[in-house]
């Protein structure tokens, strides 16, 4: 009885260690990380440039004129849809898909020539924006130059022959990690880019569907050349450890439009932030959007996906903590799926929304309580009369700070916030007002409608 007894307390006391010294290792791996981010991306938005269907040219040349507009915007960072040539065997479409890449060291000749790309980044950098280009490591086109050069390079099935990495993408092969030659053949083609044109980083397309290590292995070897930013198309704490400067925030994405539906609310946001807060190192980006070339064409438009909540998602993506992106079209009001494998031109209308983005940028821009990772601001969500329907934070860093207060409901309804950490004189966003607030906020709000303040 004696031996049972202690043998339970003995077990008992060894869990405890266990789950302890876990809990630790856990949090002490996701504290720590080699990752640091160039200090320009600190207040940085990011936006997607579909070159083919930006002008009607769909060249580099025609794009290089909007620059201006784009730094008007106030946009610093430019991430380019892949620049490669596009395979032609098993290709879908007439011009086929951006990321089946034939040679990973040439360009795209519908887009231009490599002095045409190197002019437009340096004229890029003259304006102060920062280049990053789509790199697609996991697969490539049937007709890669690789296919007949290094096949080996290459997964196969059990006859022996090249298969798709999903069954859907007919277009493509998947590259087999397996073999660390292709490690340093896909390194020197992503150093190449580096050295011949000063790009400042790379987009990494399905990101966790290559190796981890092979992303920490070329990580090390970009910035030994030059400090790039590496944004990595996933979802997973990972990859920010040694690799990557900021992820896709995804499941962010997924639950406004869950909440859109009404299949969600705000305690499944708040729940999210929760659990994004205790995964992700406090210098990780997240990057929040409403679109980009995926969901903008295989998923349906901002409109089809939000309807009369878009403008109050847009304006979230930008003051919840993580880097919003801009989507090529969406400051025009951009309101068609654009075809992914053929010409099909933006149509660059006059919209509210280039003046809506203009505002929100150039407030991340200048407020410190929005900057990214630990840049800026943490969250505070605030009590709210109604914790299914409004969501309210404040954010604030070195006597900048914001209070945001949502409607995520079809409904209008009165909003009761008291808070100690609300007192301040404030400006109201999209507006010329000034308010001051005491230790209570007490407001009627639209449905799908917000408040913002700000100071």
């Amino acid at each position: 009885m004696f031996f049972k007894y202690n043998r339970k307390k003995i077990q008992l006391f060894s869990l405890a260690l266990f789950l302890f010294s876990t809990t630790f290792v856990n949090l002490f791996a996701q504290k720590t990380t080699t990752v640091n981010s160039p200090a320009w991306s600190k207040n940085a938005t990011i936006y997607e440039v579909n070159i083919r269907q930006y002008t009607p040219e769909g060249t580099f040349k025609a794009f290089e004129k909007h620059l201006p507009e784009l730094k008007d915007l106030g946009v610093k960072i430019l991430w380019l849809m892949p620049i490669n040539p596009i395979g032609v065997k098993n290709r879908k479409g007439t011009l086929g898909s951006y990321y089946s890449i034939k040679n990973y060291k040439a360009i795209n000749p519908e887009y231009g020539n490599l002095d045409d790309f190197k002019e437009l980044v340096k004229k890029a950098h003259q304006l102060g924006f920062k280049v990053l280009i789509d790199w697609v490591a996991n697969h490539t086109a049937w007709d890669n130059v690789w296919v007949k050069t290094h096949p080996d390079f290459y997964t196969k099935n059990s006859k022996g022959n090249f298969e798709p990495p999903v069954k859907d993408w007919t277009d493509v092969i998947d590259l087999n990690y397996n073999n660390k030659k292709l490690w340093k053949y896909m390194s020197d083609a992503m150093l190449y880019w580096i050295k011949e044109t000063n790009i400042d980083g790379f987009r990494c397309d399905v990101a966790g569907m290559v190796p981890t290590a092979f992303w920490n292995y070329v990580r090390k070897k970009l910035d030994k050349v030059k400090h790039v930013f590496m944004l990595a198309e996933w979802e997973n704490e990972d990859l920010h450890k040694h690799a990557f400067d900021m992820t896709f925030a995804w499941e962010f994405f997924h639950i406004m439009k869950e909440i859109y539906k009404g299949k969600m609310n705000v305690k499944n946001l708040v729940a999210y932030l929760g659990r994004e807060k205790k995964r992700f190192n406090p210098k990780a980006y997240r990057m929040t959007f409403t679109s980009n070339h995926d969901e903008n064409s295989w998923n349906g438009t901002v409109t089809e996906t939000f309807g009369k909540a878009q403008r109050t998602f847009a304006v979230m993506t930008f003051l919840v903590k993580g880097m919003p992106l801009i989507y090529s079209g969406q400051e025009a009001g951009l309101n068609k799926r654009l075809r992914f494998f053929d010409k099909d031109t933006i149509n660059w209308k006059h919209s509210d929304y280039r003046k809506i983005y203009k505002t929100l940028v150039h407030l991340k821009l200048e407020n410190k309580a929005l900057w990214n990772g630990t840049y800026g601001g943490e969250m505070h969500i605030l009590k709210t009369n109604n914790e299914k329907n409004i969501f309210a934070f404040t954010r604030q860093k070195n006597g900048n700070k914001i209070i945001a207060i949502f409607n995520l409901s079809n409904k209008e309804k009165i909003v009761r916030i008291a808070d100690e950490n609300l007192d301040g004189n404030y400006k109201v966003l999209f507006n010329t007002k000034n308010i001051e607030i005491t230790n209570h906020i007490k407001a009627k709000l639209k449905p799908w409608s917000y408040l913002v303040l700000y100071k």
